[in-house]
């Protein structure tokens, strides 16, 4: 038996499509059939050059999959059994450094992935570009039998992203009872969530700003409950900057999530934020270019801003549960989601790039 899988071959380059042979599961593996995995934000980053993997590798890293095969003592030791739905998480945090002793291993300073193997030694399928996926079972997680894998996979790593990002933010004294009004910059799949998340929690105004004119996912914005879609090429910045700053009677938003990777961005929200606003910073993942801002701004303004860049099995765990208590998610996630088959990567990548898709899966 042979898989599929998409090989990255470097910045710019167009991945290959190779065939690997389908080996048993090694002893605190699984081995896991894809069922759907999407295209991340940080895999663009690698093929622009922007973040650096060593190629020739199968990379991708939210593989949502049925496992296939594992071992018998293994299955009892992790409560898993050949046809649980899954998702496998990147992260191997280390365990013993001053992050992971304190309970924030999602911060670990030596943490490690698991779909850094070779492509060239067996089981060669660790990333989540393939058919067929082998990931320890330490980190793999079950998914609800409520919950439509497919589902899940849409927000598979937007989901905890967000979900982590808000945890900090309550460890530091935020509470989202006190948000009134909130903004996202960025209408990728983690501005998405964080839209869906903050109003699913209460939050009676959440904005929406967006750099282009993308009337698709503005038009699903919309759906979902923001307030008004703000287009900096539309409408201006300064002038969308005039119109966030009027709430709380001209104090500003009380919480802005950036989501936008784009680094202008995080002087806006700091100028929109009013006195003591939070500003959650989990989209500037990758090195776009440095930016001028006002550091006076902070201290005047007392701003809390929280930085948030991994995330932890705990949160994907927190993201299914809620994928499950929301089911109208579930219903929404599958209208969101566009599928390629993994010989069609090259396509894939190019309307992921061109923001085509509001969330780009690879399916079997």
């Amino acid at each position: 038996m042979k898989a599929k899988a998409a090989v990255f071959m470097g910045a710019e380059k167009n991945f290959e499509v190779r065939e690997f042979p389908v080996v048993d599961a090694p002893k605190g593996y699984g081995r896991t059939e894809l069922i759907a995995s999407g295209i991340c934000g940080t895999d663009i980053h690698f093929h622009n050059g922007k973040l650096v993997t060593m190629p020739e590798t199968v990379i991708g890293h939210e593989f949502v999959g049925r496992i296939t095969d594992i071992n018998d003592e293994d299955a009892k030791k992790y409560s898993l059994e050949k046809g649980d739905n899954v998702i496998a998480d990147i992260a191997v945090p280390c365990g013993e450094c001053v992050l992971c002793k304190s309970g924030d291993d999602a911060n670990c300073v030596n943490m490690q992935v698991t779909n850094g193997g070779s492509i060239y030694e067996s089981p060669y399928l660790y990333g989540g570009y393939s058919e067929v996926n082998f990931t320890p079972l330490s980190n793999l997680i079950k998914i609800p039998d409520s919950v439509d894998p497919v589902a899940a996979a849409v927000f598979a790593c937007p989901g905890p992203t967000v979900f982590h990002s808000f945890s900090l933010a309550e460890k530091a004294g935020v509470s989202l009872s006190d948000v009134k009004c909130a903004v996202v910059q960025g209408l990728g799949p983690v501005g998405i969530f964080a839209l869906i998340y903050l109003k699913k929690m209460g939050v009676p105004k959440v904005y929406a700003v967006t750099g282009g004119k993308n009337k698709k996912r503005a038009e699903t914005a919309v759906s979902l409950g923001a307030e008004k879609v703000l287009s900096i090429a539309r409408d201006g910045a300064e002038n969308i900057i005039n119109e966030l700053s009027r709430e709380n009677d001209g104090l500003g938003v009380d919480l802005c999530f950036e989501a936008s990777g784009i680094p202008s961005a995080v002087a806006q929200g700091m100028t929109v934020l009013r006195n003591r606003g939070v500003y959650l910073i989990p989209g500037q993942y990758s090195n776009s270019g440095g930016i001028e801002i006002q550091p006076q701004m902070i201290t005047f303004k007392a701003l809390h801003i929280i930085g948030s860049s991994q995330y932890s099995v705990v949160d994907v765990k927190n993201y299914l549960s809620f994928m499950a208590e929301h089911t109208d998610v579930q219903k929404t996630a599958l209208t969101l989601c566009s599928k390629y088959s993994v010989d069609r990567i090259n396509e894939a990548f190019a309307d992921a790039k061109n923001a085509e898709n509001i969330k780009t899966l690879l399916v079997k």
